[in-house]
């Protein structure tokens, strides 16, 4: 039973992850049950064993791509202990994870995806913001160890932080890959971190009074 278990959740994954396919090469009108099933390499019939249809299979790329966004969260904390190092490695996590999965922007900012589905509208939301409070606790931790600037919003930051990624992910969809996205964002992430980081002269006059 168990086993069955895992088979069916390795299966979902694998037909959400050609659905992502699908959409970054055609769109959301090129995703439909059938040519899921091709890209799987299944017939239209065992994807209905896991979905009863193209509204599901949606969905299901929705959580992929929170399970994705909260696996990157999971991997940074897991690397360093700096909050700032952490938030600069989900920033890189985030790119790498936009140029593997081409249609991440595509589901994100497309009204297409809940156009007439409050439920998927609300999901959509609540997973980002689920994100963006991950973010937000990184800052919080930053600014409890003297790494970041005390003033500045945690919830402003982690939007920012959205914004460094967004823009250059739509150029670099828009230019075929010919925009160095990666390079930009190292670019972005030095400005970024001049603008929430404590100065190191602020932090060595707190380090003296408190001794």
């Amino acid at each position: 039973m168990r086993a069955a278990k895992v088979e069916t959740g390795i299966r979902r994954e694998q037909i959400a992850q050609a659905a992502l396919g699908l959409i970054a090469g055609q769109g959301l009108k090129g995703l439909s049950v059938a040519a899921v099933a091709n890209q799987v390499g299944l017939v239209p019939s065992a994807i209905y064993r896991h979905f009863q249809g193209k509204d599901q299979v949606l969905n299901a790329v929705l959580d992929l791509i929170s399970m994705r966004l909260q696996e990157n969260v999971a991997a940074v904390r897991a690397e360093t202990q700096d909050p700032l190092e952490r938030i600069h490695r989900l920033l890189l996590r985030h790119i790498q994870l936009v140029q593997v999965y081409q249609a991440i922007p595509r589901v994100l900012f497309s009204d297409e995806v809940y156009s007439g589905h409050p439920e998927r509208k609300a999901k959509l939301y609540g997973i980002i913001r689920g994100y963006l409070q991950k973010i937000e606790e990184m800052v919080k931790e930053g600014q409890r160890q003297g790494r970041i600037r005390p003033e500045v919003a945690p919830e402003t930051v982690a939007v920012m932080f959205l914004g460094m990624v967004a823009p250059s992910a739509f150029l670099w969809h828009l230019s075929d890959g010919g925009f160095n996205i990666t390079r930009n964002t190292e670019r972005a992430w030095k400005v970024f971190r001049a603008a929430i980081q404590e100065p190191p002269t602020t932090m060595k006059k707190k380090k003296r009074v408190k001794k």
